[in-house]
């Protein structure tokens, strides 16, 4: 019979997605899965058509500094958070209770923890975040992206099962086929520039002071910028001639990815592993003031697998973007390995994994 689970997975793509990839999972197995979400707007456009799920937003906001104004509206929300959680959990009883991470899941895991429901934290990053290693107290397991991150939970039982992918990226389309999705040429070498679920401002910029390096290159560019650049990127494109692709986002990012020779991205975890999945080779920009510089761990990974050629944001000039491009397009065999490398980073099945762990609760 089925059960009801409890998923807590909002506040940015990078908890979000890999939620959704187990969400899915158990949801084709029968059961019936609650997500708690934050009330940022990333995560309502993300479900704005996932009906199959129910959804509830939750208060909760990130953790300032303990000398912050901020800190006793946060010390507020937690509390309002954690207080409907525990009614929620009372008249749901779910089966268990897994967060994907991050200041929306820590309320979810101690009221389940206190009410004695099972609880799984899943971990997607190198290096854990602040949250993380407070809320790895109230579970029963802890999951890890990478095997390197479990120093950070010496105290918990943890178990490798990678980070979750969506089940709607599927496996890669043949090539023409994607390109002919954005009206791009098979004969030309395909970048494909992200910067995660929101897009990434600093990586836009390196793009459109690149560009009159990159007009006389035979390549073309799949530009996915977010929601504030996509305009500017779109006229700069233009402008010089470079043949391109740009919206501000991409539902189906299968397509993206089968259509890309190259990645251009920041190092977020869940883009790492859509990276890895689709065994792509990549320029990562690690965000450098991701929590726990947990971007530059997790990039590191890659670059020391030989998967990823990796630039520090502060250092880097459109120059120096544009010779490490040109230099990895006229290297079929580097980008070859470069992509046989990414595919082995991380396991596969992880979406399938925990869903397995979780049922093993009841």
């Amino acid at each position: 019979m089925g059960k009801h689970y409890i998923i807590a997975c909002g506040g940015t793509g990078g908890h979000l997605f890999p939620g959704l990839a187990v969400a899915e999972v158990l949801h084709a197995r029968g059961h019936e899965i609650l997500l708690l979400v934050s009330e940022k707007e990333i995560d309502a456009v993300a479900l704005q058509n996932r009906s199959e799920f129910r959804i509830e937003k939750l208060p909760s906001i990130g953790m300032p500094s303990f000398l912050s104004p901020a800190f006793l509206r946060f010390l507020r929300r937690s509390w309002e958070s954690f207080s409907y959680c525990r009614q929620l959990h009372r008249r749901y009883r779910p089966a268990a209770v897994l967060g994907m991470g991050g200041f929306t899941s820590a309320a979810p895991l101690l009221s389940a923890h206190l009410l004695g429901i099972p609880t799984y934290l899943h971990e997607s990053n190198a290096i854990a975040g602040r949250a993380n290693r407070l809320a790895a107290r109230w579970v029963n397991k802890v999951l890890l992206g990478f095997e390197v991150c479990r120093s950070c939970f010496p105290k918990s039982e943890s178990i490798v099962t990678g980070t979750p992918v969506r089940r709607d990226l599927g496996e890669r389309l043949p090539r023409a086929q994607a390109l002919a999705t954005f009206r791009l040429s098979p004969e030309r070498k395909t970048i494909l520039v992200m910067g995660g679920s929101q897009g990434a401002g600093q990586i836009n910029q390196f793009l459109f002071r690149a560009v009159l390096l990159l007009k006389d290159l035979p390549l073309q560019i799949i530009h996915l910028t977010g929601e504030r650049d996509d305009g500017l990127a779109a006229i700069n494109y233009q402008r010089e001639g470079i043949i391109s692709h740009v919206a501000s986002f991409h539902h189906r990012m299968n397509e993206a990815y089968s259509a890309a020779d190259l990645v251009i991205s920041r190092a977020g975890a869940a883009s790492l592993s859509e990276i890895s999945h689709f065994g792509l080779p990549s320029i990562l920009i690690p965000f450098p003031f991701a929590a726990e510089r947990h971007q530059h761990r997790n990039a590191a990974l890659f670059e020391q697998a030989g998967a990823a050629e990796v630039l520090e944001e502060s250092e880097t000039t459109p120059e120096s973007l544009v010779r490490l491009i040109t230099n990895l397009l006229a290297d079929d065999r580097r980008r070859e390995r470069m992509s046989e490398a990414a595919k082995t980073l991380l396991p596969e099945h992880a979406a399938e994994h925990i869903a397995d762990i979780m049922e093993s609760a009841c």
